[in-house]
């Protein structure tokens, strides 16, 4: 793990096509040769062989390997103190769930973890913390970046359409975040660290303006996959999630308060950055566009979600980070977004009246 002045970045970074099948090389270069290995739901079928062969080649012992399917602190901290003594690394290969329970168990026994995401769903594969399930409500609880992020292109095209579009949500939300973050500082509630969002301002332009035929494209998947991880080291330098996370992720996870069953975040996220873009009068043509050319709309459009959920989450927002002080927690400005969601021409095709 290198560091800058205490900032923490990934030794191994390797995003392409066939990295999945190298993960012993790049385990044996940074000597990490005992390892326990947590798979997502039914993933040891599809990846357990190549991973398992790849260590083997490079002579890294696999001390113990499951599939993990629970994202409760409680479960995570019997798992960490299991761990055999002699554990030098976890790797968490899967979705959302298993990186954020591996990235726990890490922290907790102070040893390098190293995300291997299989879906392009989110920023979590890079990021500091893990969401987890604290008393049966989900919970972001600190945890520490990635020692190493392996990424195959290939795995994350396989992977359904729905983890890629809500990536590309996820994805375009630093475009409000990053506003958020500075109307914080004009308000005198916060301070921007420049370094930290001109990675993300990066993150998110580079990942725009990426030419594609198709969401599937190597390059695309490639550049949302690199942007996403630049979000996390974004993060890193700031020492919160406020480059990456403004008023659309509180209404994201206020929808998933009130939600029996939430879509995916990114999915959330993506539609909530959009109402936010209008609100704030900035880049909403760039974020409309994006969503809409890539298909995310069309996609959304599907699931049936409705208005008056958003209205109800963008009235919960505030109270979801109450120290922290977005366009959401002025109450002009929920009102201008509850406004946007039942009047919005291009909403009205996405939510449902009732």
């Amino acid at each position: 793990m290198q560091t800058g002045k205490g900032i923490l970045i990934p030794s191994i970074l390797k995003v392409g096509n066939g990295t999945l099948k190298k993960i012993g090389q790049y385990l044996k270069t940074e000597n990490l040769e005992q390892v326990v290995i947590f798979f997502g739901n039914g993933l040891i079928d599809l990846f357990g062989m190549d991973v398992m062969d790849s260590l083997k080649q490079e002579g890294i012992t696999v001390l113990e390997y499951s599939e993990l399917d629970t994202v409760d602190i409680d479960d995570i901290i019997t798992l960490a103190f299991a761990m055999p003594n002699k554990t030098q690394t976890v790797i968490s290969i899967g979705g959302g769930k298993v990186i954020d329970a591996g990235k726990y168990a890490a922290f907790l026994r102070n040893i390098p973890f190293i995300s291997v995401p299989t879906s392009s769903s989110s920023d979590g594969f890079s990021s500091a913390s893990a969401s987890l399930l604290v008393h049966g409500k989900r919970t972001s609880v600190p945890a520490k970046l990635a020692y190493g992020i392996i990424v195959d292109t290939q795995v994350i095209r396989t992977a359904p359409d729905k983890f890629i579009y809500s990536g590309i949500g996820d994805m375009i939300s630093k475009i409000t975040a990053l506003y958020d973050w500075i109307f914080e500082e004009k308000s005198g509630y916060s301070e921007v660290n420049d370094f930290a969002v001109m990675i993300a301002k990066k993150a998110v332009n580079s990942f725009v303006r990426t030419p594609y035929e198709t969401i599937k494209d190597e390059l695309f998947l490639k550049e949302l996959v690199d942007s996403l991880a630049m979000s996390g080291i974004a993060n890193e330098i700031a020492g919160s999630s406020a480059p990456t996370s403004g008023s659309e992720h509180l209404i994201s996870h206020a929808l998933d308060k009130i939600l029996e069953v939430p879509q995916l975040h990114g999915i959330q996220v993506g539609i909530a950055t959009y109402i936010m873009s209008k609100v704030q009068d900035h880049r909403y043509v760039r974020v409309e566009t994006v969503l809409r050319e890539t298909g995310f709309f069309d996609y959304a459009a599907t699931l049936g979600m409705k208005r008056e959920d958003f209205i109800k989450a963008i009235e919960m927002a505030p109270s979801i980070k109450p120290f922290r002080h977005t366009y959401l927690h002025e109450e002009t400005y929920r009102e201008l977004a509850k406004k946007i969601v039942l009047e919005d021409e291009v909403l009205q095709k996405v939510l449902r009246k009732e």
